[in-house]
């Protein structure tokens, strides 16, 4: 492999196409020699938008071709497990999108192989790389709050009201809501306030879906609400919601901890009505104060970074998919790797079952 890592892109998505393959061509030791896709018009237009010599329709057939070293999985859910594993037997260091699989048993699964294939692998929990959590977290860790007590999390969108068929609410390829944006902020949970160890949910699909040929679609949640126990006695609530009317604000995430020694609030906007640029606020307020400061987030972790523009961590900064480049060439530990990822699904599974059986669900351990 040398000084650069030769990268394979499954999947030509618009997320593909906006965050992936900008942020793995900005990096000067990445090549992205090979993209994959269903639709070899659409992975043809891509590579000759990123300069990517050779294209595929087969992801078998760009796994075994001995021109990649590395590959970023950017494909429906449900096909997570079997792109995974096919690149993990041919020796390959892999990205996977979240959520990391369908259930419980296939995380596991992959995780496993994964360390047996003595290769780096990473799950892209985009959160974890934005400044406003990142100051978040840091807070957390030099004693803001103390003794955490409460930590609510919220999701809130509107791109699920229209009724066309969406594989990320089939019953049958994903986990819904609570794949989407909901394994985003238990990984956000688990990253700032540690393990959780019991869950109660409500899952809610409140818009039938139909294929294009007109048949139902078996449905998956649109809208999800967790309360959560964590193994340091706190309490939580995880809402995310893809059925919001959110007046032009866009997508909306919001933070809220409170601890015995202090509260933080976060939240972030992004994608508004008109082309605002995104807005991430932090505010505390410490034991015995009666206002909340704003806490600006400090310089050096916005490093080049404008704050009208935070995506571009991912394509100036050591974060997502260069991070992960990074980690391959200096041989450095990942996170969040499929251990993370595993994490993450165990809660998902709870969360399932407690809306299956109406009671608290435990969540298993990740290694079983």
């Amino acid at each position: 492999m040398g000084d650069r890592v030769r990268v394979g892109m499954i999947g030509t998505s618009w997320y593909a196409d906006s965050l992936h393959l900008p942020s793995l061509t900005s990096h000067p030791q990445a090549e992205v020699t090979a993209i994959c896709g269903r639709n070899a018009d659409r992975a043809q237009e891509m590579a000759a938008k990123f300069g990517i010599p050779q294209v595929y329709t087969d992801y078998r057939a760009m796994l075994e071709s001995g021109q990649i070293d590395a590959v970023v999985i950017a494909a429906p859910d449900d096909l997570h497990y079997p792109m995974a594993m096919a690149a993990l037997e041919a020796g390959l260091h892999v990205v996977c999108e979240k959520p990391l699989a369908l259930d419980l048993a296939q995380a596991r699964a992959m995780a496993l192989r994964a360390d047996a294939a003595g290769v780096k692998h990473m799950v892209f929990f985009t959160l974890r790389w934005f400044q406003h959590l990142r100051y978040l977290k840091e807070l957390v860790e030099g004693g803001y709050v103390g003794q955490p007590t409460y930590l609510q999390l919220a999701y809130i969108a509107g791109g699920a009201r229209a009724g066309n068929y969406r594989w990320r609410y089939d019953g049958d390829r994903a986990n819904g809501i609570l794949g989407d944006l909901g394994s985003h902020l238990i990984d956000l949970a688990r990253w700032v306030n540690g393990d959780i160890v019991r869950v109660a949910a409500h899952l809610a699909n409140f818009v039938p879906r139909t294929h294009e040929d007109g048949r139902a679609v078996t449905p998956s949640n649109d809208s999800a609400a967790l309360l959560l126990e964590y193994a340091n006695g706190s309490q939580g609530v995880i809402q995310a919601t893809g059925v919001a009317q959110t007046g032009g604000r866009g997508l909306e995430q919001q933070v809220r901890l409170y601890g015995l020694d202090g509260t933080l609030e976060v939240d972030f906007r992004f994608g508004n009505f008109g082309g605002a640029p995104p807005t991430m606020t932090v505010r505390g307020a410490r034991a015995g104060a009666n206002t909340f400061d704003d806490l600006p987030i400090p310089a050096r972790i916005w490093g080049a970074v404008h704050p009208d523009d935070p995506n571009a961590v991912f394509n100036l900064m050591p974060a997502g998919d260069r991070y992960f480049i990074d980690c391959i060439l200096h041989d450095r530990r990942v996170t969040p790797d499929f251990w993370e990822g595993v994490a993450v699904q165990a809660v998902i599974d709870a969360a399932k079952e407690s809306q299956r059986s109406g009671r608290w669900v435990e969540v298993a351990p990740p290694r079983g």
